[in-house]
């Protein structure tokens, strides 16, 4: 009789969880359709994007008080951190239909030349970097190219504070 009662009170379980699970699933289904209605076009996310960036810049520029002997540095390490110019892109569809060899070639070469972009950013920046006072190079330690961030700027979609990096690693272990 035990073994019974304990049978029906995992399928009720079972069923209350199937049944929590599709409601979920239907309101999940349905804020989507809202969220995209509301999203911003490529056009817009990037002038927000160059918007905001511009004034973090004149915000840094103006918190390292640099001399006009310092400009040129500046101007260089900011023309560098502009993001590149993104050549020819391989269609998601397109790139599906690769092989597998082809796709990780392709996948190499961007990497490639995300490395070499970055390469020229750090040459500029060590350019820069060297015309500061020790006064400045706090500051810029401190405020700039985003210090203090915690590492979460590249999260995947979905993944809130806490969630998916480190998850699963105990401290010590």
């Amino acid at each position: 009789m035990n073994t019974i009662r304990k049978s029906i009170i995992i399928g009720l379980a079972v069923l209350g969880l199937g049944s929590t699970t599709l409601a979920v699933q239907a309101q999940s289904a349905a804020v989507p359709a809202q969220h995209h209605a509301g999203a911003m076009s490529k056009e817009q996310r990037q002038a927000k994007w160059s918007e905001r960036s511009a004034e973090r810049q004149k915000k840094l520029h103006e918190a390292l008080k640099l001399t006009a002997s310092q400009d040129t540095a500046w101007a260089s390490w900011i023309a560098s951190v502009r993001p590149a110019q993104r050549g020819e892109r391989i269609q998601r569809g397109a790139m599906a239909s690769l092989p597998a060899p082809q796709r990780m070639e392709q996948h190499i070469a961007m990497a490639k030349q995300r490395v070499a972009h970055m390469e020229t950013q750090l040459a500029a920046l060590n350019t820069f970097y060297a015309v500061l006072t020790p006064e400045q190079k706090k500051v810029f330690d401190e405020r700039g190219m985003h210090a203090g961030r915690g590492g979460r700027h590249h999260m995947g979609h979905g993944m809130g504070h806490g969630m998916g990096h480190g998850m699963g690693h105990k401290a010590g272990a």
